[in-house]
């Protein structure tokens, strides 16, 4: 019987502490690797804005240039912690190449991306753009804008209403003024003085404030001092010092910190509470403290970017256009949007500015239904018989122009409405088709407005209106689904909306950079 005879099992050579080729880590990193893109934009950009943010004296510093690089490519590589990224120093060749390494610990991180990148994330980002305009991958043609609702860093249990600050101060206003009442007890100097009128520091029909309070407790102060004994008064006094003076300035630091918004969180007073797309897609819609996230692309490269405190995409369209301008000093040649944003202030400000516009407005996808389109009771169907200024209703009866009202917007902006009413609709066989009011039909509408959509409406439905709608869905939308899926950032990491706009502005560059690496 044969026996097998054994074989010698060969394995490759494995020696620890035995000096190895290749000795340079860039030896070990593809051509095209997406680190070398990172190296190399940022060497060819002007970051002279970024030297000066340095004072020197002191201790050295580790390099402005590598810690961007490092910061950049850490977001390209899905890693935001400063903890995390200074591991990867220490651990991954990438990172270690690129630090030349240089090994920064997680506070030298965070206060690189916090203090020193917090007056210019703008003008890096802009330095960024200006170079993928420069190669030819940026023409400033087309801007797609998009919105988009990210959870701020903070607790979605720490709300703060502005109706309910309203509502609770208006509660101890009246308690105020009822204890005031019971105890102001005024003397005869006084009764001649003021009659029937209340003490000027509360001001008569003026709202109570802490100020005012304070001059009234000195007041009776003065009162007590005269009269020790009076024991309603010096309880008040207690009462309003210690419970209604306390709680009424908390309500006024809370009215200030809302401003025009309608809430905030006490985790992270910048961020309003926003109703956001549950995870995952398609689930429930709850409010949640965030920001609103505007950016605008071109061949899905971030061109602009602005961070905003209100929900509303309308009102963030023009500052968020402005900013754009001052970051590159001037707009691109189109804007393209969805309907979120047509106004007749956006509209009105587009034109301005001689901006192509491809916006669309509200009742845009409406209009192309037939149910729209036969409905003649719509103010968009009505007949305007603009020689005598009337607009006809389906029943042939006549609205007759009755008054214009003035509508001013949060940034100033007027819009005129023009009023009409039916002349008659009693017995009209199409009254329950035509409204719900109990007299007769009043319509509004802003001329201005009708004229700006009639233009927007033959851009859109252009041959290159046609083309550039789209576009807007894959543009936009890419960047988003890149930044917040398959990058995995859905929660802002640090608070404060200016450090949120530096998170930001780090994650635009990064995803520019990925892109161009592709």
């Amino acid at each position: 019987m044969n026996k097998k005879k054994s074989q010698h099992v060969v394995f490759k050579p494995y020696t620890m502490g035995q000096l190895q080729l290749p000795t340079n880590l860039e030896d070990l990193i593809p051509e095209n690797h997406v680190v070398r893109v990172v190296n190399a934009t940022i060497e060819k950009m002007d970051l002279s804005i970024l030297m000066k943010q340095y004072k020197g004296g002191g201790t050295s510093s580790f390099h402005p240039k590598m810690m961007l690089k490092v910061l950049i490519y850490a977001y390209t590589q899905r890693i935001y912690s400063s903890r995390q990224i200074a591991k990867a120093l220490r651990e991954n060749v990438n990172f270690m190449w690129i630090s030349a390494n240089n090994h920064p610990d997680f506070r030298t991180i965070n206060r690189f991306r916090g203090v020193v990148m917090r007056e210019i994330i703008e003008e890096v980002f802009a330095s960024v753009v200006t170079l993928l305009i420069e190669e030819g991958y940026v023409k400033l043609e087309n801007y797609f804008v998009d919105g988009t609702k990210m959870e701020a860093n903070a607790n979605k249990y720490t709300a703060v209403w502005a109706k309910n600050t309203g509502r609770y101060k208006g509660k101890l206003e009246k308690k105020i003024k009822e204890l005031l009442d019971d105890i102001d007890r005024v003397n005869e100097e006084e009764n001649e003085e003021y009659g029937d009128r209340d003490l000027e520091e509360l001001g008569e029909g003026r709202p109570i404030d802490a100020e005012k309070i304070e001059k009234k407790m000195q007041e009776l102060n003065e009162r007590l001092r005269k009269d020790p004994k009076d024991k309603k008064l010096s309880k008040a006094l207690r009462k309003l010092g210690k419970e209604y003076l306390p709680k009424l300035k908390k309500y006024e630091e809370q009215e200030q910190k809302l401003g025009e918004r309608n809430s905030y969180s006490r985790t992270d007073e910048d961020a309003t509470f926003m109703r956001m797309k549950g995870e995952p897609p398609g689930g429930k819609v709850w409010p949640k403290p965030g920001y609103n996230i505007q950016i605008g692309t071109e061949d899905q490269f971030v061109v602009g970017y602005s961070v905003h405190q209100r929900p509303g995409d309308f009102c963030c369209f023009i500052p968020h256009l402005e900013q754009v301008k001052g970051q590159l000093g001037e707009l691109p040649g189109n804007v393209i949007a969805d309907g979120g944003y047509g106004s007749e202030e956006n509209y009105d400000y587009l034109e301005s500015e001689e901006v192509g516009a491809y916006v669309k407005y509200k009742t845009f996808h409406q209009e192309q239904t037939k149910k729209y389109k036969n409905n003649p009771f719509l103010v968009h169907n009505l007949t305007y018989d603009e020689e005598n200024d009337v607009f006809l209703c389906p029943a042939g009866k006549r609205m007759i122009y009755q008054e214009t009202s003035r509508e001013e917007t949060e940034s100033g902006y007027v819009i005129n409405r023009r009023h009409y009413e039916c002349e008659d609709c009693q017995g009209c066989t199409l009254k329950e088709q035509c409204t719900r009011a109990e007299g007769n039909r009043w319509i509004q509408i802003s001329f201005r407005l009708r004229e700006m959509i009639k233009r927007a409406r033959d851009n859109l439905h252009s041959e290159e209106g046609k083309r550039l709608r789209s576009m807007r869905g894959v543009e936009v939308e890419s960047v988003f689904g890149r930044l917040k899926w398959n990058w995995g950032f859905r929660r802002f990491l640090l608070r404060g909306k200016e450090k949120v706009e530096i998170e930001w502005g780090l994650l635009c560059i990064a995803h520019n950079m990925a892109k161009m690496a592709v």
